[in-house]
């Protein structure tokens, strides 16, 4: 047998271990199994708190399922979710599962620039959201058939909403739903499922779609990673529209038949409340959160295990609770790295090669690295079950990201220790990490040329003690921006910036210079720039 045909072969097992399974196939299983078995929960900030049994969930996302068919949403379109946290995200990402369209999951702090891309690369035929984000998905989106908007704002109560809904046309989310759920087709992995639009080197993000084969591995492989099981219940506040919630958290619970319980964003004053009130066993972290609940007395839970970036033993001390490192990454849908629950290996570390990938960390020359050295990371997989199916739209995206063996370039940079440890050390794609979200240097040096005020632009990131980096920019300017002031060359880029990008991808401040500093190659020496720069403390 060939090389290649042994590569097939592969990858066809892996293929045979998602047949006859899709999304609506794995609510239905616990719908059927345990349906009075409490899978949401529902903890707002304001009102009451709501729950939905495994049967009642499954009929709520049929019945809007039905009720999508019913004004023309058909199997393969699109459908934008621009939603914070809430039941209705929830009831609105399954129910496009259950119809066969693709649920567009967008980030709520975009701008109407992004938006209007977005729409330009799915052609979605609707809009669900929330009144805070109907006018602007309205002005932002010119083609959708119609927008349905929810009653509150996760759980905020609008007294404005009705004239909101007048007021751009659309139609309230509650109308929504059929009167009946829908009949499921026979289960396919193959089918489309979801997108979510990733930060990458490029100006613009790319479109990652998910397949429904993807969806099940995403559950199934993080629930066993995890060694979730039916009794084990999980704290979701990171956004639901980002892969860490979705599959991470959400998926995987309802493989294995748990429960989630959902809060609009994270809050470190309910934090312990939450978690002692509803016996919360694991919850996936980010050092952001576990930096805002030190110092605040722990109480005596029942957690077993923080999912986290790496291992911190000296957190595990504070918090008395495990931390289990890994990487993954939206195009990976999981951990393609992992500790394990029982070995948690050294500090620092993100595990090692999780089952059903292979890695490889290179050089740049392309041969592999030894113990000790720092690489390129590669992971293979299996394109629409353990990798993502593609970059929607993209076909250049796709050619360049993988290499003639089928292996993904990460953009990261990861060392192995003598013992097979894996430990991440930097990113290579000229990524800044600001809180949970990943953005592209390159996206927000396009914004701040448009301004017609700089010449030459350099964004990097500046170190902060909760974000981990906020975006900053070194500029030369152009002779119109060297008629301004640098305070007012300043306030005018970061006004455009706030105009034309979400928040977190605003420039913090403008650092007007002579000149950029070189390395080979004439290319911008960022490394630099950033040590330039005082950490942000306070």
């Amino acid at each position: 047998m060939s090389d290649v045909d042994l590569r097939e072969h592969i990858d066809q097992s892996y293929r045979a271990s998602v047949a006859g399974m899709d999304i609506p196939w794995m609510l239905g299983q616990w719908a059927e199994k345990q349906p009075e078995k409490i899978c949401l929960i529902w903890r707002p900030f304001t009102g009451e708190q709501q729950s939905w049994t495994y049967r009642e969930l499954f009929d709520a996302a049929r019945k809007l399922a039905a009720g999508l068919k019913n004004r023309g949403v058909n199997t393969g379109d699109f459908v934008f979710i621009h939603m914070d946290n809430s039941p209705e995200f929830i009831t609105s990402w399954y129910g496009c599962a259950m119809l066969g369209a693709v649920a567009v999951s967008t980030n709520t702090r975009c701008v109407a620039r992004d938006l209007s891309y977005f729409e330009e690369v799915v052609e979605p035929v609707c809009a669900l959201t929330q009144p805070k984000y109907a006018e602007l998905i309205r002005a932002s989106c010119s083609h959708l058939r119609f927008i349905a908007v929810t009653d509150t704002d996760s759980g905020e109560p609008r007294e404005d909403v009705g004239e909101i809904i007048s007021s751009i046309d659309a139609i309230p989310f509650d109308e929504l739903p059929g009167n009946k759920p829908i009949d499921l087709s026979r289960p396919d992995p193959a089918r489309n499922l979801s997108v979510q639009f990733t930060s990458g080197t490029t100006s613009r993000p790319k479109a990652v779609l998910w397949t429904h084969g993807n969806g099940i591995w995403a559950g199934k492989t993080s629930a066993q990673h995890y060694r979730l099981r039916e009794d084990d219940i999980t704290l979701i506040y990171m956004p639901l529209f980002h892969t860490n919630a979705q599959g991470y958290s959400m998926l995987s619970t309802h493989w294995s038949g748990g429960t989630i319980v959902v809060q609009p964003k994270f809050s470190a004053s309910r934090y312990w409340q939450m978690i002692m009130e509803h016996n919360v066993t694991w919850a996936s972290m980010i050092p952001f959160a576990i930096k805002a609940i030190a110092g605040q007395p722990v109480p005596d839970h029942k957690m077993r295990l923080w999912s986290l970036g790496a291992r911190v033993p000296e957190m595990e001390a504070m918090f008395g609770v495990p931390t289990l490192g890994l990487w993954g990454m939206t195009e990976t849908l999981t951990q393609g790295t992992v500790a394990d629950p029982d070995h948690l290996g050294p500090p620092g570390t993100i595990g090692r090669a999780a089952p059903g990938y292979e890695i490889e960390l290179r050089r740049p020359d392309g041969s592999l690295c030894g113990p000790g050295e720092q690489g390129h990371l590669y992971i293979r997989g299996v394109r629409g079950v353990s990798l993502f199916k593609e970059y929607y739209r993209n076909p250049e995206a796709n050619e360049s990201s993988f290499d003639e063996n089928g292996f993904f370039d990460t953009g990261d940079i990861v060392r192995s220790d003598e013992d097979g440890w894996l430990y991440f050390c930097d990113r290579d794609k000229d990524m800044l990490k600001v809180g949970v979200e990943n953005v592209a240097a390159s996206e927000i040096e396009t914004v701040v040329m448009q301004t017609g005020l700089v010449g030459e632009c350099a964004v990097v990131g500046q170190k902060h003690h909760m974000l981990d980096e906020v975006p900053v920019v070194f500029v030369i300017p152009s002779p119109t921006g060297a008629e301004l002031g640098s305070d007012e060359l300043e306030q005018k880029i970061i006004e455009h910036c706030r105009v034309n990008l979400p928040d977190f991808k605003v420039v913090r401040s403008v650092h007007v210079v002579e000149e950029l500093p070189r390395s080979t190659l004439e290319k911008i020496a960022k490394n630099v720039l950033r040590d330039r720069l005082p950490a942000i403390e306070e």
